[in-house]
């Protein structure tokens, strides 16, 4: 397979991708909300199958020490043929020299503990729906 990897968020069909973090169970916003959360971001990193968009993944970051990674997802129907690996690769080459942190789902921990991320032990968060998190098993 051949795919096309975006670094911007020129021609993103939003609703694409409140489609895919709904198929993996990640959807809390709508369109327009993601839209500004990925315009807003350090790095963007989207990828095409042809024109089809099946994954995607975005960091925040000060450019210099400090990158926080969010939404590493690829659509169901792409799992397993390395496409989230490539993503991180290229998320993490936009972030050289950063501490890099994230919040893994549920289940999902050992494929970031391929690149090397370790567990926090003094990780803290504050969510704005925490009973939502807590049944997710994202928090104690």
């Amino acid at each position: 397979m051949k795919f096309r990897f975006q670094y911007d968020c020129s021609n993103i069909e939003w609703e694409n991708v409140v489609e895919i973090l709904k198929a993996v169970g990640m959807a809390n916003y709508d369109r327009d909300i993601h839209k500004k959360a990925f315009e807003n971001s350090y790095r963007v990193v989207f990828v095409f199958d042809e024109e089809k968009l099946i994954g995607f993944g975005r960091t925040i970051s000060d450019g210099v020490y400090q990158a926080a990674i969010y939404d590493i997802v690829v659509s169901p129907e792409y799992q397993g043929k390395s496409i989230g690996r490539i993503i991180m690769n290229k998320i993490l080459e936009g972030v050289p020299n950063c501490n890099c942190i994230l919040y893994a789902s549920p289940g999902k921990e050992s494929f970031y503990e391929k690149f090397n991320f370790k567990r926090m032990k003094t990780g803290m968060a504050l969510f704005n729906n925490a009973h939502k998190m807590k049944e997710k098993g994202f928090i104690e």
